[in-house]
């Protein structure tokens, strides 16, 4: 035969869309990714015969690869998965799980019409603002505060209206570098603001901020090495310290804190890092941070601050480019909620429960993912119940290393890259790293819910 007459063998889209299988796709799926995956299937058959291959072209023959095409394109891009990183704040994975809470709260609203710019008691027009400011007042004790997409856009706006076309004196230790190439001179560039560099790298004194005061001067912004430490021979000016000056000057001072931290962790045994209350109580006249770091909630820029200054943001023109959406203010009012009760907020919040969950607690959850698997891969990998050091990740703690266990996972008869890759291409895909020739799976960011379905994908991944 040919291969010009196993090419007029070919099925064609119209015979397929008659055929049981085309009938039943279109029962399910749309008529588009139908006949886009038909013609896939059998483009494919066609480089094969081309190529000098004698594939079988029968409908039936070639329906499974159009049905793998269908499930590919009708699946959702962004989809859940499993951290088996130990990285908790995750940047690439989406940083922070929403609590139950905020998830409940946000489903609710989406799914309805909203009171997010109407006053139901006076029956006229609102501000979407004020469903969040009172709880953020009442957690940070700042007179006011106002919420954007994230902590770039909160420093943006700040900068763009208080300091366009002035002056802003910051410490040359403080200017930053976070993910995606977020630097604080170009933020102030794009802001239309002037920097002014003050200090060394390691050591800033308040005289270099008292002399560098002009005329010019539109803001004192201090910036928290959330991402990095300098330590050895250092010394920096306090928050407290700043506010002084400021008062005495009538300038503003601005503190970006990043990761927005609401408990003191040193109880929990992780080193302490400044909350956004005690930078609030230090005098800070606004304070910006992140809704998706160590806040363990949606992704959203938050600035807190007197009450003057927040109305002169609110009137900002940019700012209805950088607001959020119903669904941000109904997760991040449930998250600040939570925190009235610190307990609570502890246990039920996922960042704050990965990051000060008992070492003992990780054991255990390692065991059981052991114990799911010992029988299943038995001959097929070496295991065992290692400790490990997990991290915030996120930008945040970046001195902290949290002691956890791993479940090492040491292939026989694949290699540790093929296994990996398998876990990552999974349903749902799982995500862990290599050391040494085994696969880790760290227990502190795998949820109990997922201890089954994770132990699935890993004998799944194995294959016969």
């Amino acid at each position: 035969m040919t291969i010009q007459d196993k090419l007029s063998q070919l099925p064609q889209v119209d015979e397929f869309l008659k055929s049981a299988h085309g009938r039943r796709w279109l029962e399910t799926y749309h008529r588009k990714i139908v006949i886009r995956s038909i013609r896939e299937a059998i483009d494919s058959r066609r480089r094969e015969i081309l190529a000098g291959g004698d594939p079988d072209v029968s409908i039936d023959a070639v329906a499974g690869d159009t049905e793998d095409a269908i499930r590919r394109y009708s699946a959702y891009k962004l989809k859940p998965l499993i951290n088996a990183t130990g990285v908790v704040i995750h940047t690439n994975l989406g940083r922070s799980i929403l609590s139950g809470r905020a998830v409940e709260n946000m489903v609710a609203v989406a799914g309805a019409y909203t009171n997010l710019e109407y006053d139901i008691a006076a029956g006229r027009r609102g501000k979407r603002y004020s469903h969040i400011k009172d709880i953020i007042r009442e957690l940070t004790g700042a007179e006011d505060a106002v919420v954007v997409n994230n902590n770039a856009a909160a420093v943006l706006i700040c900068l763009d209206t208080f300091a366009r076309g002035r002056e802003v004196i910051v410490s040359r230790g403080e200017l930053v570098e976070i993910g995606g190439s977020f630097r604080i001179p170009e933020v102030m560039k794009a802001g239309g603001a002037v920097l002014r560099e003050v200090g060394t790298t390691n050591k800033t004194h308040l005289y270099d901020y008292e002399n560098a005061l002009s005329a010019d001067t539109a803001l004192l912004l201090k910036v928290h090495q959330s991402n990095y430490k300098v330590i050895g021979f250092t010394e920096e000016v306090s928050i407290e310290r700043l506010a002084q000056l400021g008062r005495r000057s009538n300038i503003p001072v601005m503190a970006d804190l990043g990761s927005g931290c609401m408990v003191s962790l040193e109880k929990y045994g992780i080193y302490d890092e400044p909350t956004v209350q005690e930078v609030v109580r230090q005098g800070a006249d606004l304070v910006t941070f992140s809704g998706d770091k160590l806040l363990g909630g949606p992704q959203a820029g938050i600035i807190t601050g007197r009450e003057e200054l927040i109305r002169e943001i609110q009137k900002n023109p940019m700012l209805r480019a950088v607001r959020v959406d119903k669904m941000t203010f109904a997760a991040l009012e449930a998250t600040f909620m939570q925190y009235l009760d610190e307990e609570k907020a502890v246990r039920d919040i996922p960042t704050l429960r990965m990051l000060t969950q008992p070492v003992k607690d990780i054991k255990k959850r390692a065991g059981r993912i052991y114990s799911l698997l010992k029988k299943a891969v038995a001959g097929r990998a070496e295991m065992e119940i290692l400790p490990e050091q997990s991290r915030a990740g996120g930008g945040s703690l970046p001195e902290a290393g949290f002691p956890t266990f791993v479940l090492s996972v040491r292939p026989l008869k694949v290699s540790v890259n093929t296994l990996e890759e398998r876990l990552r291409s999974g349903s749902p895909p799982v995500i862990a790293r290599i050391k040494e020739d085994a696969l880790l799976i760290d227990a502190r960011t795998v949820q109990d819910r997922e201890v089954k379905i994770l132990t699935d994908c890993i004998i799944a991944a194995f294959g016969d």
